[in-house]
Parts: structure tokens; C-alpha cells; sequence
């Protein structure tokens, strides 16, 4: 018979692993902590970081930049994470191999549109090598450096053509995804402050050198195991949501890493062997994720420390919103106003002590922020409606 884990148990496992009730060590620990931190949208590294221990934005640029020991990278679901630098290799083979394929299938389907010479594959992978050696003479470098060595980057491609929302574009930005999918280049330090979107480029042996590549099935079975200790226990289909994987690669990474089957509430779930055992819970703490903090999107089924919230605080295309936690769930949204004051919406009854924690995590962070005023890249009602 399985063993029952409930959504409290599920619920206090958040809470300490997350660091949302005992600070981590720095950057780097709440990287590990979490296997990856959503990049998307800058900010949200520096503010999840920030959410868990005592380290500031400068600390942050620090890991990434100088010591590298955190590094951006494409990952699951095609999505930009910041990673622990020895689990790169592991997320690029579990992950970005197979996105680099597709996207390259993609972009030669789209060359068709384009005046190049030959077949379309052929002048990709010119230019991709003409690309890879343009930023090699110039590193680090931003995209129209890089193609000032690579004339070839600034060849227009029509994207849906004849529709009403038809776009032109140079294939510049779509030749450096394929590049960095393929763990070729990284993205290193940005133009302007920690919130800039616009990053120089560096080749990956520069970067970050002497990293070995592992084989795809292990790569997928380390990563398993590290989504599991986070996250789990689970349902499998978060898992599978997670990665990104197909149906038969989450079964043959699940055959290799053998985990236990548990309940979760009346529905069935799996855990890492030996980590099927209640776990003490913990003392109500709070916190104010950011948006796309990686806590809330580790899960395709959220409803277990959600609620009924997500229409107030996740956009229309499943992106979360900032949000305020309280003892293992989200119970309200927060906001920065134009002047940087931090606006708090609790959606929940949380009693005189939980309102006047969350009140006094806000007053922490506005003062951390040290002036910087954060919008998110994806906004949500409740964000929107505070900020105003």
C-alpha cells in the first residue's frame, strides 16, 4: 500500500526546501535548492534570491558574472533558467539538445521565405559556424557586433506571411537561440543595470571552460531525481510538465531512477526512495515570491497551495504574478508603486500575526531593493491593479 503524503506534508516540504522559512547561504544555494531559477524575466532571478536569503542584487551579479558559478541558460521548456554551473552539462543534454534540434527544423521550414543561396540547411549551418567565429574574434559581444563579422545574421525572414499580424525580421537573434540551445555561446553580463534584457555573448569555452558532456538518458535521470527532491513528492505528469519530455522519456527516466509510489490526497504520486517519510512542519513564515519565482511554477497543479487564486494573479497564459506566501500557500499578490513603495493584496484570511509577518517582509524587501523599481515582463490583475 502506499504511503499517504498529504498537502500538508507536501506543504512543509515547500516551505524548508524552498528556503521560505530558513534563509540559505547565498545565491548559489538557492540555485541548488531549487535546480533552476526562472530567467525569463531578470528580475525574477534577483528577487527569488533575494526572497531567501540575506544576499542583495550585487551578490547575485556576482555569482553570475564574475564567479560564474550560476549561469543563464535555455532549458526545460524551451524556457531561459539561471542554473548551477556543474548542472549545465545535465541540463543541456536532458533538455536543450532536443530543443536545438526542433528550433533548427523551424528555422529552416522559415528560410524558405528568405533570399539565400542553395538549400536552406546548408546556409544555416554556414552561417551558424560563420556566427560562432564572428563572436570568437570579438568576445564578449553584443548581436550587432556579432553581425558586423557575419553580414549574413541581417538576412530578413518573413514570419506569417499573409496573416494580419505578419512581421519581418533579421535572422540575427534566431541564429544566436540556435547557437546558445546548442550550448555554444552563453549569455553573459548585460547592457545597463541587473533588469536589462540585453546581453553580451560569450563562447561556452571561454565562459565557462572544462565542463565534460554527459549522455542524454543520465543526464535526464539526474535531473529527475533533483526536480524530485525539490518538488516531489508529485504527480508524474509535473514532472513531465517540468522537463518538458515526451511520455516515453519521462517512463525510461523514471525505470532508471526506480522512485516510490505515495498518495497524495487521493491521488497517486511518486518520491524519491527513502524520502517517503513525514517530514516535521515547519512554523509559519512569509514570504513575497516574484513573479515566475520557480516555487509556484514547479507544478502544473497548483491548486494544493493556490487555492482558488490563479485568476487574480497569473496572466492568460499561465504565468504567475508576484505573490504573497503565508505557512506553505499563496495567500495574496503584491506590487511596487511608481515612488518603489511595495502594495500588498491578501486574499486570504490570515490572522493578525500572518498580516503583520507579510507587512514586515515587505518593508525588508523595499529596502533591499534599494530604489529599484521592478515591473514584471508578464503582468497579472492584481500586479497591475496595485501598481497603479
Amino acid at each position: 500500500m502506499s504511503r499517504k503524503l498529504g498537502n500538508d506534508q507536501r506543504r512543509a516540504r515547500l516551505v524548508t526546501r524552498h528556503h521560505l522559512a530558513v534563509p540559505a547561504d547565498g545565491p548559489e544555494q538557492v540555485a541548488e535548492s531549487l535546480v533552476a531559477l526562472h530567467a525569463t524575466d531578470p528580475a525574477t532571478v534577483h528577487l527569488s534570491v533575494l526572497a531567501r536569503c540575506a544576499a542583495g542584487t550585487a551578490d547575485v551579479e556576482r555569482a553570475l558574472y564574475d564567479d560564474r558559478t550560476l549561469v543563464r541558460m535555455l532549458g526545460m521548456r524551451r524556457t531561459m533558467f539561471v542554473v548551477p554551473a556543474a548542472l549545465v552539462p545535465v541540463v543541456q543534454a536532458a533538455c536543450a539538445d532536443d530543443i536545438a534540434v526542433r528550433e533548427r527544423k523551424r528555422l529552416v521550414q522559415h528560410l524558405a521565405t528568405a533570399d539565400v543561396d542553395g538549400d536552406p540547411g546548408t546556409w544555416l549551418a554556414g552561417v551558424e559556424e560563420g556566427t560562432y567565429t564572428a563572436l570568437r574574434a570579438r568576445e564578449p559581444a553584443f548581436a550587432q557586433h556579432i553581425a558586423d563579422g557575419e553580414p549574413r545574421l541581417r538576412t530578413e525572414i518573413v514570419m506569417a506571411a499573409g496573416k494580419p499580424y505578419e512581421s519581418r525580421g533579421y535572422v540575427t537573434n534566431r541564429v544566436l537561440f540556435l547557437l546558445a540551445a546548442a550550448g555554444r555561446i552563453v549569455r553573459g553580463r548585460p547592457r545597463g543595470s541587473w533588469l536589462s534584457t540585453q546581453y553580451a555573448w560569450s563562447t561556452a569555452e571561454t565562459w565557462l571552460p572544462g565542463l565534460a558532456p554527459v549522455d542524454a538518458g543520465t543526464a535526464r535521470a539526474e535531473l529527475a531525481r533533483r526536480w524530485l527532491r525539490a518538488f516531489g513528492p508529485a504527480p508524474v505528469a509535473d514532472l513531465k510538465w517540468w522537463t518538458g519530455w515526451s511520455a516515453g522519456q519521462v517512463k525510461k527516466t523514471l525505470t532508471a531512477i526506480g522512485p516510490v509510489e505515495v498518495d497524495l490526497d487521493g491521488g497517486p504520486g511518486i518520491a524519491l526512495p527513502g524520502d517517503d517519510e513525514p517530514v516535521p512542519r515547519p512554523e509559519p513564515s512569509a514570504a513575497l515570491l516574484p513573479a515566475l519565482d520557480p516555487t509556484p511554477m514547479g507544478w502544473q497543479e497548483r491548486g494544493w497551495f493556490l487555492g482558488d487564486h490563479q485568476p487574480l494573479l497569473f496572466d492568460r497564459t499561465g504565468n504567475i504574478g508576484p505573490t504573497v506566501w503565508w505557512d506553505g500557500r499563496v495567500v495574496g499578490g503584491w506590487a511596487q508603486r511608481p515612488d518603489g513603495e511595495i502594495a500588498i493584496r491578501l486574499l486570504a484570511d490570515i490572522g493578525a500575526d500572518g498580516t503583520a509577518a507579510v507587512h514586515a517582509a515587505a518593508a525588508r524587501l523595499h529596502g533591499r531593493l534599494g530604489g529599484a523599481v521592478v515591473i514584471p515582463k508578464f503582468r497579472t490583475p492584481v500586479e497591475r491593479d496595485l501598481s497603479s
